[in-house]
Order: structure tokens, then sequence, then C-alpha cells
């Protein structure tokens, strides 16, 4: 089968199903055929792996994981690109080919039935406007997900690994942090894609803890404190978490004398704590229940 991700294949294929590439879906096909080996190369991709890829539109991506993996679960909203991706995959008999929005399905139901001893990996080029939604379901309600490697938006990516005191780091940041260990691998300019995207991408590489780095014992509290700390990260800790009308609620002066107790100043911001120091703040604030 000749290389889908040429940038002639990949024209010619659009061209002869008279293809409309959706702006709504965020389609943009990856034209270079370096790049998707150091994707697979990265996500460490073997013939015993079930391979989730979310997206795969003329099935640039998919050829090169059909190459290398056990089996292949392409899952694909648009259904104009189902018959397109019937014939440029027909070589394989390893793809499977699903067209739903992975945001409405049962994903881990359908990752049981079909992975048997496999290990199972994400690996895909998403689109971006579904990027923090589709990871954070994966990372919160999958399971048996070694890891997730995926091509995203450069400034998403970067959020994802950086640490306090960055201007990037946020509620994404801890949250990514918390369930898996983020490296980005590669970037890639808008010239590797058709039709070009105005904003550099980046391949990030979350490998999946078994168990969180931190121990806390309200993880549904401790997010809920990091999203109010960065729905107003230029504010005092103490002031966004007094705004945003938690329960329990604590006052001003409370939250200071618990700042105070972990050795950290009244006037801090959200923004200067790490994970571990959520965690902890979490654990006594769940204390005072």
């Amino acid at each position: 089968m000749p290389d889908i991700s040429n940038p002639k294949n990949t024209r010619d294929i659009i061209s002869k199903h008279n293809f409309n590439i959706r702006k709504d879906y965020g389609q943009n096909f990856l034209v270079d055929g370096n790049i998707l080996q150091k994707i697979i190369d990265s996500a460490e991709v073997t013939k015993d792996d079930l391979v989730i890829e979310i997206g795969p539109g003329i099935g640039s991506m998919t050829q090169y994981l059909c190459e290398a993996a056990g089996n292949v679960l392409a899952i694909e909203i648009d259904k104009a690109l189902i018959p397109i991706l019937s014939e440029t995959l027909s070589s394989y008999d390893n793809v499977e080919i699903i067209n739903n929005d992975v945001l409405k399905i049962d994903l881990d139901e359908m990752i049981e039935e079909r992975r048997g001893e496999r290990h199972v990996k994400v690996v895909a080029n998403l689109p971006y406007y579904i990027t923090t939604p589709v990871i954070m379901g994966l990372l919160e309600k999958t399971h048996n997900i070694e890891s997730i490697t995926v091509m995203i938006q450069k400034e998403v990516a970067d959020r994802m690994q950086v640490g306090p005191g960055t201007k990037d780091y946020g509620a994404l940041s801890l949250a990514v942090q918390y369930y898996s260990n983020p490296t980005v691998v590669a970037n890639v300019p808008p010239t590797c894609f058709i039709p070009r995207p105005k904003v550099g991408s980046a391949v990030i590489r979350l490998d999946i803890y078994r168990e969180p780095p931190v121990t806390v014992k309200d993880p549904a509290l401790m997010f809920a404190l990091i999203r109010a700390a960065f729905n107003q990260r230029r504010k005092t800790l103490t002031n966004a978490l007094t705004n945003a009308q938690l329960r329990p609620a604590l006052t001003k002066e409370a939250l200071g004398n618990i700042l105070t107790d972990m050795g950290l100043p009244d006037t801090i911001r959200g923004e200067a704590l790490t994970l571990e120091q959520y965690a902890q703040l979490t654990d006594i604030i769940s204390g005072k229940q």
C-alpha cells in the first residue's frame, strides 16, 4: 500500500473522494512520514498492543499503526471519512473502524471487549478543539491504558508538563501530572499538515501512573480547590478560595492560618503551589469538615 501520508497521495485521496475538509472537526492531515514514525517509536508500539486511535482522518497514522501494532481501534466522528478509510486501509486485517464521537461512547467497555491480553495504548493526531476533554476523559474515566501519545497544539502540550511559577502552569498541568508523567517528544511545524494549522503542534507522551504520585483523601475536593485557585489566578489563594464559595466554607483568616501552618505566606497565589502542596492543603481542609 502506498504511503498515505505522502503529500501527493493525501491530495489525490481527498480529490478522488471529493472530500470537503471540515474545520469544525479540526481536520488537519499529517503529511510527514518521518513525524509519523517518530510518533510510533515514541509510543513504543508493538505487536503485543491494542492501539486506540482517535480521529484517524484518511488513515495516514492508522497505516503506520497497523504495521506496528497487534490491533488498532480507530474511532472517527466524520461519517464521510468511513468509506475512505475502508478503502485506504483495505489491505490490513488488524484494524476496526468505528464511526462515533469518542466523547459520547463507553471507551472503557470497548477496550475490555477487545483487549484480551494485549497492552492498551492511545496514539492519535487529536483535533485541537477536543484535546482537553478527550485527554481528561481518558485519564479520569478509562482504565487499563498504559500510555497516551498524541499530537496536540504546542501551547497545550507545554501547559501539561510545566511546574509552579511559570505562566503556562495551571489546572490542566496539575490534573495531567496527577494521573501521568508527561513528556514532550517532538515539536511539529504547521508545514507538516494539509491544510496547515495556524499554530505549532507537539507530540506528547503521557505515561499513566498505576498510583498517583501524591496521596490525598479527597481528590474531588483537591481539584475543586485547584480550579478555584486558577479561575482567579491573579488573586491570592486565600481570596480565590474564599470567593469560590467552596464547601466546606472557610474564612479568609482560617485559610491564612492553614497556609501559615504549611510554612507558606498567606499572600501566596495558587500558581505557586505544587501538586504535593495542594494535596496537603486538601487533607487539612478535609479534616475540618
